[in-house]
């Protein structure tokens, strides 16, 4: 028998293992909005200077920071008014009109969470709390951090908290592209079963919740992916010499006012007036 001869096979640029896009919930978000702020944001440096603070961001890390270190507390310790001196230690006067206005919201703050705590197991025990979550996805590593993940009958469960201006639907919770992209990223890092997730509104006391199946999970996944090739594909072209003008274009609208990024956008400016750092505090 004549000897075998092998033919080296030679594997082109399409051959190759595609590389992973890493996304977040507020880097999709940015793309979506305006992807001129997702370039200053992400890919610009130096990072152009970004405003001053924000009232309501102040509101809601208060809020965020209180819940996370009152779970830290042992069960007999966990009361409502413990709650609320925990908004007061965790308290930052940033981006309030003045000392007047920022006492108020500090007390309306103080009276949201110790209403919210009242209403909970004080045994209860998250899973997680402001947890990192990250898995590989279809054609992308979705990651983010949880506010909290709850354990119920053998399933892990989302929970986002929310101080915004209104109260929150169920169409909120479904839509949620965050929520959907945390439930597939704490299924692989916890490897645990997740379908279900929670807006909870602490203003209103209300809670939005929403039971994904594999349907309605694939379509949020989709939908990150196509964002995820868009943004991948324009900062690759930037790289290469692209303008950045014309890969990443303002997307001006009344989001303008309150941008952080207005200072360094003339499209922005001219969209119409900067918004007062307190504009966006529930009323």
């Amino acid at each position: 028998m004549g000897a075998t001869t092998v033919v080296p096979v030679q594997l082109g640029f399409d051959a190759m293992p595609r590389k992973l896009i890493k996304v977040t919930p507020s880097r999709l978000a940015a793309w979506v909005d305006c992807p001129r702020r997702f370039r200053m944001a992400y890919l610009d440096r130096p990072t152009p200077p970004r405003g001053g603070a924000w009232a309501h961001s102040t509101l809601g890390a208060v809020v965020h920071n209180a819940l996370r270190a009152f779970f830290d507390l042992p069960g007999n310790r966990r009361t409502p008014e413990a709650a609320a001196a925990l908004v007061g230690q965790q308290w930052s006067d940033e981006g309030f009109a003045g000392p007047s206005q920022a006492a108020e919201y500090r007390s309306r703050a103080q009276g949201w969470v110790s209403d919210y705590v009242a209403e909970l197991d004080p045994e209860l025990e998250p899973v997680g709390l402001e947890r990192w979550v990250s898995a590989p996805v279809g054609k992308i590593v979705a990651e983010g951090r949880v506010d909290r993940i709850d354990e119920r009958d053998g399933e892990v469960v989302i929970v986002d908290y929310k101080t915004g201006r209104s109260a929150l639907t169920t169409d909120d919770a479904r839509g949620s592209q965050a929520l959907a992209l945390y439930v597939l990223a704490a299924r692989r890092t916890l490897r645990r079963p997740c379908t279900k997730v929670e807006l909870h509104h602490l203003p209103s006391g209300t809670v939005a919740a929403w039971e994904h199946t594999e349907e309605s999970l694939t379509r949020h996944r989709t939908r990150a992916e196509e964002a995820a090739d868009e943004f991948n594909l324009a900062t690759d072209t930037l790289n290469a010499g692209g303008d950045p003008d014309v890969l990443f274009p303002a997307q001006v609208g009344r989001q303008c006012s309150w941008c952080d990024f207005r200072r360094s956008c003339p499209d922005g400016q001219a969209a119409g007036p900067a918004a007062e750092p307190w504009a966006m505090l529930v009323p």
